[in-house]
């Protein structure tokens, strides 16, 4: 069983961006390589910025290349709560902007020819006790009447003809969301990136950030210092101590992974017969896909730790058991990759993206980061442009944070994770 994702071990092999010497000077500095950081790096290129990024391990090596590679439409609160915040308006806004994020993914797969399997499978939202059903037509109607959007829903025997398992009571499905391969889209941007020309520096930490009294900053790496007339903070959960304004306003939660043995496309089918992408609506869920290659990813919270190689094998333990509760057909199938990774959580639940102190950043995308960190890319291109109006997230702001002396260390997960637990089987 190997203990590294399978998107990245099963994408093409990387080029070695490291060791190369550092610019002087640049327009724009990225501090990050996961796709928030690629997507700028590209999008400010283009644009004919001098963009350098630097990245302390590999391209992707964080939370974009060790997630469940979906691509899904729909916000990370429920629409009424986003209405009740916001106001319909704004609502509808950062809805679309999820919605627009996704077809983002798809262009630029098309245009910069990213062959990373793009599929519109469609994802259900599924849920695991028969008084949730009602919900479900309640969560379609808001859909349709106030945000344009049409899902359709299932009911338990309805359902069946999607998956094989009887284990949920129903699923909202949304025919757009799309699956992808994870570990070839990173590479894909990564290469076009450098296409539009930006510069990539691997295993280079940005360590320090100095503002400079005329204008930009001084970006301290491990090997060398940049002047930028503007920097990025594209970090996310991987955000280290060197930035400790954005660490105490994000949660970052270990999520978990693992992917069986290659099952057939027979039995695949069996299983998902027509590809979708399935999330369980729980406090603490599982989201489930089939693998290009006719394998099962099955991916969860499992416990509530964080992601080092002997937590990554309990929490594997863990998800086996409850992948095979689900679908009880696979007891004895071999799992053939585990691993876990960290998940910037805000505090409200929401991505958040701006300008503070002259330091631009976007981040806290709370599990919808494959889309949503492609798409703030772009954004954040807009506004280092003058665009500041491209930015979904504008106005929001960082909330409160409700801890005291919180530092970015989530010592209260366990006992938040026990909570969580203990509403999905009792309400």
């Amino acid at each position: 069983m190997k203990q590294i994702p399978y998107w990245l071990d099963t994408a093409p092999a990387l080029p070695d961006r490291s060791g190369k010497d550092l610019p002087e000077e640049a327009d724009v500095v990225v501090i990050g390589g996961g796709l928030t950081g690629l997507s700028t790096a590209y999008h400010t290129a283009r644009k004919g910025a001098r963009t350098v990024l630097v990245e302390k391990d590999k391209v992707g090596s964080g939370a974009s290349g060790r997630n469940g590679s979906m691509c899904t439409q729909g916000i990370t609160i429920s629409p009424a709560e986003a209405r009740g915040r916001y106001g319909q308006e704004r609502a509808r806004e950062l809805y679309d902007s999820f919605r627009d994020a996704v077809d983002l993914v798809e262009e630029l797969t098309r245009s910069e020819n990213i062959d990373c399997d793009f599929n519109r499978a469609g994802r259900l939202g599924a849920v695991c006790k028969p008084g949730h059903f009602d919900g479900l037509r309640a969560k379609q109607r808001d859909l349709a009447d106030n945000f344009g959007h049409e899902t359709v829903v299932l009911s338990k025997s309805e359902l069946r003809a999607e998956l094989g398992t009887d284990y949920y009571h129903g699923a909202l499905l949304d025919p757009d969301s799309a699956g992808l391969h994870v570990g070839k889209f990173v590479g894909g941007l990564a290469d076009a990136a450098e296409r539009a020309g930006a510069d990539i520096h691997e295993r280079n930490a940005a360590t320090g950030l100095t503002r400079l009294p005329g204008g930009g900053f001084l970006v301290e790496t491990m090997h060398g210092t940049i002047r930028a007339k503007q920097v990025m903070a594209a970090t996310d959960a991987y955000t280290d101590k060197s930035m400790p304004w954005f660490r105490k306003r994000l949660i970052n939660v270990g999520s978990f992974i693992i992917v069986t043995e290659p099952l057939g496309e027979a039995r695949a089918k069996e299983l998902i017969p027509n590809g979708r992408l399935l999330v369980a609506h729980k406090n603490v869920g599982h989201y489930v896909r089939l693998t290009p290659d006719n394998r099962l990813a099955f991916g969860g919270r499992a416990r509530f730790a964080p992601s080092n190689p002997a937590s990554d094998i309990k929490s594997g333990d863990i998800l086996k058991r409850e992948m095979t509760e689900i679908f009880p057909q696979l007891a004895g199938v071999r799992i053939d990759y585990v691993w876990g990774g960290m998940v910037g959580f805000s505090w409200d639940r929401i991505p958040h993206a701006g300008e503070v102190n002259g330091l631009y950043y976007s981040m806290g995308y709370c599990g919808h980061g494959v889309q949503m960190a492609t798409y703030m890319g772009r954004a954040v291109a807009e506004m280092m442009d003058g665009n500041p109006e491209a930015n979904p997230m504008r106005g929001f702001g960082f909330p409160k944070v409700p801890v005291p002396f919180y530092n970015g260390t989530a010592w209260f997960l366990p006992f938040g994770g026990a909570y969580y637990k203990a509403k999905d089987r009792l309400l």
